[in-house]
């Protein structure tokens, strides 16, 4: 089973020109992180004061503990989503399974 989130969601047209859902899959993966313990004084003294800077400002602190990868877009016509049965948002997680012919979407518990 691989773990996926919803990316992206768009509106368009078949080649017919029956509306339709662009679905973007991403597979979600956790990257463990390393503890780094520096051998030097001035390696510790840095490292300190580079987790002080990342506390007062946020932005610098976003750490890529997750990482997506590109995992499938499913182009539906609005009759073929509607058979699907699923009504996917944005951001959403689905564990995706895919056993003999057949691909299954389950809402994954976050």
């Amino acid at each position: 089973m691989t773990r996926v989130r919803v990316q992206k969601i768009e509106s368009i047209r078949d080649p017919e020109g029956n509306l339709g859902k662009r679905i973007e899959l991403i597979e979600d993966r956790v990257i463990p992180q390393f503890a780094v313990r520096p051998q030097t004084e001035e390696a510790r003294m840095i490292q300190e004061v580079m987790k002080t800077v990342q506390q007062q400002i946020p932005v610098l602190s976003n750490q890529r503990t997750q990482f997506a990868v590109p995992k499938m877009v499913l182009f539906l016509t609005e009759t073929e989503y509607e058979k699907l049965g699923i009504s996917f948002d944005v951001n959403q997680l689905y564990e995706l399974e895919l056993s003999g012919q057949a691909i299954k979407f389950t809402l994954a518990q976050q």
